[in-house]
């Protein structure tokens, strides 16, 4: 009996093998949580053919949708997921969502060691790192100087001059912006949620009074860009990569830091808790920080890649656009997004929730 099974294992798993039925006979898929523009057509073209054996899998996500997802299969399902920065530490702690990174398999020689050390800082829990950066950007402002040559604070967007000609996105930033323009630092205010809800309810009742100057809130990067170039509006909130786009278009369009500084995020790399291949989420990782698929990745995502002179690696007409936006003042006076903790989401989305009832937006 021994032998006769001994037989039959051994003839089916020949056959699994030559008809491709055995897993390891198979390629290995890397399912990626990431945002839009984040894993290009030929960035994966180019990565699958280095690693053949590698198949690559996108889902497109954001930050609110990868907490989602990650939370409902308990981390499982996906192999490398790139929330922001601001994003892991309370998430972590709460779901536990992430594993740590090996960093001894990440090249980090080669990222900005200012961008590296703040996610570091941001995403280590019990002395293990959570993340690494891969891009970052910001969120400011953006005018047509030629129609709005003044603007230079997040308050200028209801400036009753430009009444009917703003726009804003509803989201957290706008929140955040108004605040700073309030002489407010919301940051700080995190610790204690009392404080925190009542400079919201500030904040709210500043964006409600200004809903006659916003023509409309903007929804997409399309939108917004529609709005701007056809003049419908001179001034809005925006994120700079949509800024830095326009200006290849119409050179009077520039990406305005604010007074009080611009936003700034950075994308990161996590590995999820219930991921099954980590071994191509660090060759994806190592991949992507390339000089030149660096550039690729740029020109695809708007935003500047988390390493070493990596302004020098944008496409060359976005080396312009960041040019006329930024001074080396700007850049060091960049206010970073902090870690959310428990329950400021929920405070906020209900505060956006009353000001979009307030505005029709």
């Amino acid at each position: 009996m021994t032998t006769v099974r001994a037989t039959l294992i051994a003839t089916t798993a020949l056959g699994l093998v030559l008809s491709g039925g055995f897993t390891a006979a198979q390629a290995e898929t890397l399912r990626l949580l990431t945002w839009g523009g984040y894993a290009p057509d030929k960035v994966i073209e180019l990565f699958e053919a280095k690693y053949p054996d590698i198949d690559v899998e996108v889902t497109l996500s954001n930050n609110e949708e990868m907490i989602s997802k990650l939370r409902a299969t308990g981390g499982a399902g996906y192999d490398l997921a790139q929330p922001s920065h601001d994003r892991i530490f309370a998430v972590q702690e709460e779901y536990g969502i992430y594993k740590p990174l090996d960093l001894s398999k990440i090249d980090t020689s080669v990222m900005s060691e200012k961008l590296l050390d703040g996610v570091k800082a941001n995403t280590t829990i019990d002395g293990q790192v959570y993340a690494v950066p891969h891009q970052w950007g910001t969120s400011g402002l953006m005018a047509d100087k030629s129609k709005a040559p003044d603007i230079k604070s997040w308050a200028d967007l209801c400036d009753p001059q430009y009444k009917g000609k703003t726009s804003m996105r509803l989201r957290r930033t706008i929140l955040l912006g108004t605040a700073f323009a309030m002489g407010e630092n919301p940051f700080e205010a995190y610790s204690d949620l009392a404080k925190y809800q009542a400079l919201l309810d500030k904040v709210a009742d500043k964006l409600i009074a200004c809903k006659d100057n916003i023509k409309v809130y903007w929804q997409g990067g399309d939108d917004l860009a529609n709005l701007m170039l056809s003049g419908e509006i001179v001034a809005s909130e925006t994120w700079d990569s949509t800024a830095f786009k326009l200006y290849n278009q119409n050179n009077n369009i520039v990406f305005v830091p604010p007074e009080t500084g611009a936003l700034a995020w950075i994308d990161t790399f996590a590995i999820p808790s219930g991921g099954e291949n980590d071994d191509a989420a660090y060759k994806w990782i190592n991949f992507v920080l390339q000089p030149e698929i660096v550039t690729m990745m740029s020109a695809s995502t708007g935003a500047i890649a988390a390493v070493k002179n990596g302004g020098d690696l944008l496409p060359e007409e976005a080396k312009a656009a960041v040019a006329a936006a930024f001074t080396p003042a700007d850049i060091d006076n960049l206010k970073f997004f902090a870690n959310i903790p428990p329950g400021v989401e929920d405070m906020e989305g209900k505060t956006l929730e009353k000001i979009k009832a307030a505005t029709g937006g």
